[in-house]
């Protein structure tokens, strides 16, 4: 039996404009189009506006739709709140939680924030993007997430950080790398060798290029990628070497395949990762239970990976 509260006419005119046509929509939702299209028509009566365009090949919304579309998306939102609410008053920790991560903790962290929550509170859902921390931060103050995982989140009063951890700026390396043979490494040690760089929409990139521009005054090599899969490819072929965290390499550095490299100028630039809400709203309880698996997954993949290869 299903629990929505939002109008069966406004999910059938949202399955539309989701489908792209009342046929889609109808197969999606197992009922005939029929049906769709007296409610469609019903709102359009009641609102005297088309709410669609009836295209040869399907429905595309008007500016009224649109308009309608994120009034439902809205209510959509505040429903699955209201819901979630109401069960913890009874006791039941259910609800779905939207997280926004790095591209990094899809590899690491994510898997085991999801496996732990199926473990301890199977009742909570998660809906995870993947960003920039400039895209998190957005997301938070827009309402479009609860949650972020993220990389040197900005000093901003909308944010409510619940754990932040400093992080030393460093290399990846292959284990044979010649960096390693040396007793400390500086960053002009690092520019000997070709680097695999991220682009300029991480904000590491960005302070990078603030501090050290003469890291990049000639190409020597260098790769830039968005990709950060690509950049660990690189440092594991042993002939770049990757400016990041060992966060961002922590599987790699459990399983021995890179090392990671501490760089020792005094002048270093220090990273963070954080967990964060928005201030503008009270902490619900599933979106703090999240934020403590999060907090907990992080630190243990840290902690690993500082450990560096597990012996077997």
């Amino acid at each position: 039996m299903s629990r929505t509260l939002i109008p069966v006419s406004l999910i059938y005119f949202d399955r539309v404009a989701t489908e792209g046509s009342i046929q889609a929509a109808a197969r999606s939702l197992n009922i005939a189009a029929s049906a769709i299209d007296r409610q469609i028509l019903g709102l359009e009566d009641r609102l005297n506006a088309k709410l669609f365009e009836r295209m040869p090949k399907g429905m595309r919304l008007t500016a009224a739709g649109e308009i309608l579309t994120g009034l439902v998306r809205r209510w959509q939102v505040e429903e699955s709140k209201t819901v979630t609410e109401i069960f913890r008053l009874q006791g039941i920790q259910q609800g779905k939680v939207n997280i926004f991560a790095m591209d990094s903790h899809a590899s690491s962290i994510l898997p085991q924030l999801v496996q732990r929550l199926a473990v301890e509170h199977p009742l909570i859902g998660l809906s995870v993007q993947i960003g920039s921390t400039d895209e998190a931060v957005a997301a938070l103050m827009d309402g479009e997430t609860d949650l972020v995982v993220a990389f040197n989140l900005p000093a901003l009063r909308e944010l409510r950080v619940l754990w932040n951890s400093t992080l030393p700026l460093g290399c990846v390396v292959h284990p044979k790398h010649p960096l390693l043979d040396l007793p400390e490494v500086r960053l002009h040690d690092v520019i000997a060798y070709p680097i695999a760089l991220q682009s300029k929409s991480l904000l590491i990139r960005r302070l990078l290029e603030t501090r050290y521009s003469w890291l990049f005054t000639e190409p020597r090599g260098h790769v830039e990628t968005n990709s950060l899969h690509l950049v660990k490819n690189l440092a594991r072929s042993g002939n770049y070497v990757a400016l990041t965290s060992e966060l961002d390499t922590a599987e790699e550095l459990v399983s021995g395949v890179l090392r990671f490299v501490p760089i020792v100028d005094s002048d270093a630039i220090r990273q963070t990762s954080g967990v964060a809400a928005a201030a503008s709203k009270p902490l619900s309880s599933i979106v703090e239970i999240v934020a403590n698996c999060a907090i907990g997954v992080v630190e243990k993949v840290l902690r690993e990976a500082r450990n560096g290869p597990v012996s077997r």
